[in-house]
């Protein structure tokens, strides 16, 4: 009888990441047991965005069915062909949760053990990490609440746009003022005509503020955003 692994718990964490310019929102990291799994065998690795975790639960990084599917755990800022990832098999059976099947393309021979779950813990820690907002920096709050207002209007649709992107952008750290912009909010949508996209449009000045409250701040953002037709007020993307 081939020995079965003893029921593992689930942990995720939300770290704002050191090179956030790969992404500017916070990483979801795994730990099984405690361990957390990128930081034993794959230092260099990214976990999925906080990005991922906004759609409905299937579509979470983590979700699991019966079918099971690879799915890439974390890869470096300079993606998985460049430095490697790690990639695990995961899948339901029964009240279990299995994560078997381990790939570190950085480094065979470090590999986490397989991982058992129970179901009703993996999925309240999937759900609870979702809703979580305990992580969140001001400029994080601010971008989640302007993309929510932003995506809710409509007004993008009314110029033949798409909304295509709303997130948080830091100071970086250690770099001198004059290298740096000011922390703030990124906007990017697209016109798209019937042939497909025609240009593509940028916000770089809307910034923010420690001194007013978040909700006050998005209010605002939103309000000049929503003025007028956003195609005169954006930054065109030059080709």
């Amino acid at each position: 009888m081939t020995d079965q692994p003893a029921m593992s718990t689930l942990t995720l964490r939300h770290r704002i990441p050191d090179d956030w310019a790969a992404d500017p929102w916070a990483e979801v990291r795994p730990l099984i047991d405690g361990m957390d799994v990128l930081r034993a065998v794959h230092p260099e690795a990214m976990a999925r965005s906080r990005r991922h975790w906004t759609g409905p639960t299937e579509s979470w990084p983590l979700a699991v069915t019966e079918d099971p599917r690879r799915v890439n755990i974390g890869e470096p800022p300079c993606t998985a062909g460049c430095c490697g990832a790690l990639y695990v098999t995961m899948r339901r059976e029964g009240d279990r949760v299995i994560w078997d099947d381990w790939e570190n393309t950085s480094n065979a021979t470090a590999l986490p053990a397989d991982c058992w779950f129970d179901v009703a813990q993996y999925e309240a820690e999937l759900a609870r990490a979702a809703a979580d907002r305990s992580w969140e920096e001001p400029v994080d709050t601010i971008a989640r609440l302007l993309r929510q207002t932003l995506a809710d209007s409509g007004w993008f649709e009314q110029w033949g746009c798409v909304l295509t992107n709303v997130s948080p952008r830091r100071e970086e750290p250690d770099m001198p003022e004059e290298f740096t912009s000011p922390e703030g909010v990124d906007v990017s949508f697209d016109e798209v005509h019937a042939s497909g996209t025609a240009a593509r449009f940028h916000w770089y000045d809307l910034f923010t503020t420690h001194e007013q409250p978040v909700e006050e701040q998005a209010r605002q953002l939103a309000a000049r955003i929503l003025a007028d037709d956003p195609r005169k007020t954006a930054e065109r993307e030059e080709h």
